[in-house]
């Protein structure tokens, strides 16, 4: 009923920015949060950083500064920038959200095929 499709991934080099988007379709009623992952090889999903349905925003300590994430709500859709980016940024990125269909339907957890972005000169 609900799918979550990243985009805007790609090539960078060190330095450099790019912007991810997610864009969230199907029976939606609400959104309450959204969040952004990464996973590289070898290593566990880690949580970059998420925010509420209100804006509220937390981030991890490795991207402090750094990243941004935004909202829009009246798009359904999540932003990640990414400034100043580093060759351990490098990392497949998901996009995760709880999403209510409606009564009767309750929240569930939703995500994304994820999109790479690697950071390489």
């Amino acid at each position: 009923q609900v799918r979550l499709v990243e985009s805007g991934g790609g090539l960078v080099q060190p330095g450099g920015s790019l912007r991810l988007s997610c864009a969230a379709s199907g029976n939606i009623f609400s959104i309450y949060s959204m969040r952004w992952y990464r996973q590289a090889p070898g290593k566990q999903r880690e949580l970059v950083s998420s925010i509420l349905s209100g804006g509220s925003a937390n981030y991890a300590d490795s991207v402090k500064g750094r990243f941004t994430i935004s909202r829009d709500n009246a798009k359904n859709t999540a932003y990640l920038q990414m400034n100043s980016l580093k060759p351990e940024d490098t990392a497949v990125y998901y996009c995760n959200a709880d999403i209510g269909s409606g009564a009767g339907y309750g929240m569930r957890n939703y995500w994304g095929p994820g999109t790479q972005v690697t950071v390489s000169s």
